[in-house]
């Protein structure tokens, strides 16, 4: 009997997706702080396409929201905090990196990353406060609503509404 090797088929959604940091923390107090990098890593032997969504796209510019991911390389997302007022310190938003195989449109695999913007770094506690820790464990199990990063064009931006 022959043996055919063939590679899996990968259900909708089980690919782990893997992306460092988790978490985002900019401090209002710091300009250096307002521009982080989120690195998406492909430990896979066949390239990802990826897309960041968002649950605040006013209050964030991603550089690059969609591309790909050769295989065994990483890519480094770059994301700016472009409102920081005082009325959003201690609100957490998400980030969700999507990612699929190059010639696909199914969506292989999701993260989520958090985000918070702060007062300042030297005002942070030494461990989270219990109240944001519980705050954090609710919006997890929340439904959230993701938009979809696009380019200006012509003084409108277009956004894609996906409920979670």
């Amino acid at each position: 009997m022959q043996q055919q090797h063939r590679q899996p088929e990968l259900v909708e959604g089980s690919l782990p997706v893997f992306v460092f940091p988790t978490e985002l923390v900019f401090y209002a107090d710091e300009q250096t702080s307002h521009k982080q990098v989120l690195t998406l890593y492909n430990p896979y032997e066949f390239a990802l396409k990826f897309k960041v969504l968002c649950t605040a796209p006013n209050k964030y510019t991603v550089v690059d929201a969609t591309g790909a991911v050769k295989p065994q390389c990483c890519v480094d997302i770059v994301i700016r905090h472009r409102d920081v007022r005082a009325c959003h310190y201690g609100v957490y938003d998400k980030f969700r990196l999507q990612v699929s195989e190059q010639s696909q449109r199914k969506a292989l695999g999701r993260k989520e990353v958090t985000a918070t913007l702060r007062p300042s770094a030297s005002q942070e506690p030494p461990s989270p406060r219990a109240q944001d820790e519980e705050r954090r464990i609710k919006e997890q199990f929340m439904e959230s609503e993701f938009f979809e990063q696009t380019a200006f064009q012509t003084g409108l931006l277009t956004m894609v509404i996906l409920r979670t």
